[in-house]
């Protein structure tokens, strides 16, 4: 039975899944995106996302934390530094998964795994725009009927012409 049982196990017993995590996240937070399997990728989302929560408290606890996954300083001056701060009015969801398609060799799925760049902030403003082209396209659809009473406006005032026209015959 697997009971409470979360993760795969990626075909490795656990000291070689934890180093191999290890060394992932480590590479992901110096270059801020990677190639990698797509069940790799989605074991690594959850460790990094967790990873760039404690780093957003900032404490002294977090970093020691971190560095108990992360053991190269640098990366960790990095991670608290640089990218905390960019995250730090987002409540989750900082990084992306892109597919690329099959590995040649043996046909494995293939993904790139990034940081997210932009802010939450730029997000409301994506739907704004999309609501105000609804709005206008209400308004383009309210001009032809005001446009309409305009064009029989000149055919009224045409038989009027011709028919002073007519008298003066």
């Amino acid at each position: 039975m697997r009971h409470r049982k979360s993760g795969t196990t990626l075909g490795r017993n656990s000291s070689h899944r934890k180093a191999m995590m290890r060394n992932m996240v480590t590479s992901f937070f110096d270059h801020e995106k990677i190639t990698t399997t797509d069940a790799r990728a989605k074991e690594l989302r959850k460790l990094a996302e967790r990873l760039i929560t404690l780093a957003k408290r900032g404490t002294l606890h977090a970093r020691r934390q971190v560095m108990q996954v992360i053991q190269d300083g640098k990366v960790v001056a990095k991670l608290f530094d640089r990218l905390a701060p960019r995250y730090q009015d987002r409540p989750g969801g900082y990084t992306r998964i892109i597919k690329l398609g099959l590995r040649e060799g043996d046909k494995a799925s293939m993904v790139i795994i990034e940081l997210v760049e932009e802010e939450l902030k730029s997000k409301p403003k994506k739907a704004k725009k999309t609501a105000a082209p609804k709005k206008t396209a209400k308004k383009v659809e309210a001009a032809p009927a005001d446009e309409a009473p305009a064009v029989d406006a000149p055919a009224e005032e045409a038989p009027a012409e011709e028919a002073p026209a007519e008298e003066a015959k």
